[in-house]
């Protein structure tokens, strides 16, 4: 099965005051033909759809733009989406059950009341089912009251606790779609300006990824350069725009993923995305 991993589209996105929108269109445009070319089984878009919880118009519009051409494609490729830190839940769910008829899946909001779960969707092809569950960003807050006293203290346990109301089944394929910031014990991942300032001092927020290594691949969202974290499989396919200054350096692409056979490692490709527009830090003397 052929994945497509997408995150922190960031539509809406200012720059320095200069609106991204002419931008942004391009790079959806290219990520379109991209799906032509590889053609890709389904499409993963791991959170912050939108760079504010309150869009504009003219971001609400270029998502409803790109949205359509996605259901227009021929054979339809199924498209899952999950809420990130800088959505609205609310407002991403909107039309959600609508969408679901043109093969637009959306997850905003982790479990709220006892008995729900995480969404899951089952796919197939040649080697079998292939399971998708959307955890849409949380915080221990949003679901402590579902569990004993005791249970939830931190953003692991939160993160854990939710997906043990989950059966995953380990002897088929599972991916899990998160948007949360993961590290590996003590090891941290990169982060740049972009999204310093949306993390707590002192890691507080973060997920060991020893919660979700039970998955065959694990498609994040949340930071905008592209790394794997604790495993090859654990992976932020980073932001198809430069956001900031700091991203200079990145070389920004698509994350594309082949699942095999259960028990085979993921093939992993790097799909590169080429900007209207680029990014790049100059030094010299103001003369």
């Amino acid at each position: 099965m052929r994945i497509f991993h997408l995150s922190d589209l960031h539509i809406g996105k200012q720059l320095y005051l200069y609106s991204l929108y002419d931008v942004q269109k391009a790079i959806l445009c290219q990520i379109l033909e991209k799906m032509d070319q590889y053609a890709p089984d389904v499409v993963l878009i791991c959170g912050d759809i939108y760079d504010k919880s309150v869009p504009s118009a003219e971001a609400y519009h270029l998502f409803d733009w790109f949205l359509k051409q996605l259901a227009d494609r021929k054979p339809r490729i199924p498209v899952l989406i999950i809420a990130g830190n800088h959505d609205s839940a609310e407002r991403l769910q909107y039309a959600s059950r609508f969408l679901e008829e043109h093969g637009i899946f959306i997850a905003a909001y982790p479990p709220k009341k006892e008995g729900e779960c995480i969404r899951k969707l089952c796919l197939s092809d040649e080697n079998g089912e292939v399971n998708f569950y959307l955890l849409p960003f949380l915080k221990p807050g949003h679901v402590r009251h579902l569990f004993p006293e005791g249970v939830v203290t931190d953003y692991t346990s939160a993160v854990q606790a939710v997906l043990s109301l989950s059966d995953v089944d380990e002897t088929k394929r599972n991916v899990l779609l998160a948007h949360q910031f993961f590290v590996n014990g003590s090891k941290q991942p990169e982060t740049c300006e972009s999204e310093q300032t949306t993390l707590s001092v002192g890691g507080l927020d973060s997920v060991d990824v020893s919660a979700v290594m039970q998955f065959d691949y694990v498609a994040l969202g949340h930071l905008h350069g592209r790394q794997s974290i604790g495993a090859p499989h654990i992976r932020y396919c980073g932001t198809p725009l430069k956001y900031s200054v700091s991203e200079a350096g990145h070389n920004k692409s698509i994350t594309m993923v082949t699942l095999g056979e259960k028990g085979t490692p993921v093939e992993i490709q790097e799909i590169p995305l080429a900007a209207l527009q680029d990014v790049r830090r100059e030094r010299g003397l103001l003369k």
